[in-house]
C-alpha cells in the first residue's frame, strides 16, 4: 500500500502529508496505533467516492463505528488547504429537523451550509456524525424536549426535566476517523470549546477555532442565548434575522456573519 495511488482493492489513496487527504487500508478496517498510548477507537472506512452537491464538488467516505454500529460520513474538499494551513474540520452532529427540514428552532442547518461553503473554498473535511440527534438524546427525546421548551423550559432545563444528559455526545469515533484520514492538526469550525477539549484528549490538535456563527432568528434566539450563557458557546449574537429565508439554495452564497 502506498501513500498515493490505489490499494489492491481499487480504493484510491491520497497523500496525507498536507493533513488533508485520507488513506484506506485494503481491508477497510482501521486499528492504527496511537502514538500517545491510547487504545484506538475501532472504526472502519469504506471506498472514496465523488459527491457533487449544491455547494460544489466533494469527496465522500462512509465510516462505521465498530463499537456502536453508527455510520458517519466524511465529506471533503478535493483540494488541499490554501497557503499550507491546517485543514478546516467540522464535526457536525446529525440534526434531522434542521439539516433536512430547515427548522429554525436551531441553527444546525445553516451551520451545515456555512461549513460546506467554507470547506469548499478553503479545503478540509466535514464529518457528519449520525446518532447524535439532539446532542445525543435521539430524535423522539428531542421532540419531547421541544414540547418542554414550548412550556417555558430552556434547552438545558428540558433535557434535565426528561432525566437526560445536557450533552450525551461522544467524539472518540470522530477523533479516530480524523486520525485515520491523517488529520492530526486541524482548524475546527465550531463555536463550542467543548469539542476542542474533547478532540485534544483524543489526540487531535486544534490549532485554531474558526467561528461558525450564523444570524440568530426570532425562533431560535432563546436557544442560542442559552447555549452562550449556560454551555459556554462562543457566540456574539450581534446579527438577527427577523423573517424566514431559505436555509440554502443551489448557487446561492450564504453571507457569513455556529454548533
Amino acid at each position: 500500500m502506498t501513500a498515493s495511488g490505489a490499494s489492491g482493492n481499487g480504493h484510491h489513496l491520497s497523500d496525507s502529508g498536507n493533513g488533508h487527504h485520507r488513506a484506506t487500508p485494503a481491508n477497510g478496517h482501521h486499528q492504527a496505533e496511537s502514538g500517545n498510548g491510547r487504545v484506538p477507537h475501532p472504526v472502519s472506512g469504506g471506498p472514496v467516492v465523488q459527491l457533487p452537491t449544491a455547494f460544489g464538488d466533494f469527496i465522500a467516505q462512509a465510516w462505521i463505528d465498530l463499537e456502536t454500529g453508527a455510520e458517519h460520513l466524511a465529506v471533503s474538499s478535493p483540494n488541499p488547504p490554501k497557503d499550507g494551513q491546517a485543514p478546516l474540520v467540522r464535526l457536525h452532529s446529525e440534526c434531522l429537523t434542521g439539516d433536512v427540514f430547515g427548522s429554525y428552532r436551531c441553527d444546525c442547518g445553516e451551520q451545515l451550509a456555512y461549513a460546506l461553503e467554507m470547506i469548499r473554498e478553503h479545503g478540509g473535511t466535514l464529518l457528519y456524525l449520525r446518532g447524535q440527534e439532539g446532542r445525543g438524546i435521539g430524535l423522539a427525546n428531542k421532540i419531547k424536549a421541544y414540547a418542554l421548551q414550548e412550556a417555558g423550559f430552556d434547552t438545558v432545563e428540558a433535557n434535565e426535566q426528561l432525566g437526560l444528559p445536557v450533552d450525551a455526545r461522544c467524539y472518540k469515533a470522530a477523533a479516530q476517523v480524523l486520525a485515520e484520514m491523517g488529520l492530526h492538526e486541524v482548524r475546527l469550525l465550531s463555536n463550542n470549546p467543548d469539542k476542542q477539549n474533547r478532540l485534544a484528549k483524543a489526540g487531535v490538535k486544534v490549532v485554531e477555532m474558526v467561528p461558525t456563527e450564523v444570524p440568530s432568528r426570532d425562533q431560535n434566539i432563546r436557544y442560542l442565548q442559552t447555549k452562550k450563557d449556560r454551555m459556554e458557546h462562543r457566540l456574539v449574537l450581534g446579527t438577527h434575522v427577523g423573517v424566514a429565508v431559505p436555509v440554502t439554495t443551489p448557487d446561492t452564497s450564504f453571507d457569513h456573519e455556529q454548533d
